[in-house]
């Protein structure tokens, strides 16, 4: 695997992979890789002849209150584990390299980045609007790859494909790849770190509600009802607070009160001994 921490060295290598015939899958991550990341890896080998992914704690997405300096970074260690899986390239810049003196452009992409995660971090999906434009046009990938946990992230990356014509990757190419959770069921994340162990215990009771309550909303009960005994569970269970548990279109995101035939989702956020997590599950109509 080659490692690139200049643009220049890292065209000149996706050019290399390029002029052998490859069909190049990205994989975008802020690093600290566990099992959800490798599995986008071993999906985009699945799809592509050669993986590059990418490592880098994008500044633009936290806020000012955020953990910033906090996230962990563990290069050597990343870069291993993505060797190890077969990735060809990794592309590790330095802030400076993607945001250089002068830099002023910003992506904002309505609508979708509206309520949800982007109600409590404004600003944040403006940041992942442009950093990901920005590797998409630096790697020119077939195919990039991104977790569906963070699913109003994928909702995002996909619309501004869509509405600014990317054709490398254009909106098709754009692969959610399903969660992938613990033994108890909570998704894996890079700050499920941070919890402390009793703390962890409690948290497995998120998914577990949410699939209570996908049951019911499934078999006809009041939707907001529901809601309200997912948010009560998770309280009781030992959350600090919910940001929000809510019944959303699979596509636009918009809030529903009922299922209405087309494809759902059930997106939550709620806050335990300082860490906030968030996770999502398909809805049948």
């Amino acid at each position: 695997m080659q490692t690139a921490h200049s643009l220049d060295v890292l065209r000149t290598n996706v050019s290399k992979l390029r002029s052998g015939g490859a069909r190049i899958g990205l994989v975008p991550t802020m690093g600290a890789l566990h099992e959800g990341h490798l599995t986008l890896v071993r999906r985009a080998l699945e799809e592509c002849d050669a993986v590059v992914a990418s490592i880098f704690v994008n500044p633009t997405q936290f806020g000012p209150n955020e953990d910033l300096d906090a996230y962990p970074r563990q290069l050597a260690q990343d870069a291993a584990m993505l060797e190890s899986e077969g990735c060809a390239l990794l592309w590790a810049p330095e802030a400076s390299e993607m945001y250089p003196d002068g830099f002023v452009t910003n992506i904002a992409v309505t609508g979708v980045s509206e309520g949800l995660c982007g109600a409590d971090r404004p600003g944040h999906f403006d940041g992942v609007a442009t950093v990901v434009n920005k590797l998409f046009n630096q790697v020119l990938p077939d195919m990039a790859f991104f977790g569906e946990k963070d699913f109003q992230q994928l909702a995002v990356i996909r619309s501004m494909a869509r509405d600014l014509n990317l054709s490398l990757p254009h909106v098709h190419s754009i692969i959610g790849v399903p969660t992938v959770r613990e033994a108890d069921g909570l998704a894996m994340s890079s700050r499920n770190r941070y919890l402390s162990k009793a703390n962890r215990q409690a948290a497995a009771i998120l998914p577990r509600a949410m699939k209570s309550a996908i049951a019911a909303i499934e078999a006809g009960s009041d939707v907001a009802s529901c809601l309200t005994q997912l948010e009560g569970a998770l309280i009781e269970a030992g959350f600090d607070s919910v940001d929000y548990a809510v019944l959303a279109d699979a596509t636009s995101l918009k809030a529903l009160e009922r299922l209405g035939g087309k494809p759902a989702r059930l997106l939550v956020a709620a806050r335990i001994g300082g860490t906030r997590l968030i996770d999502n599950m398909a809805v049948s109509s």
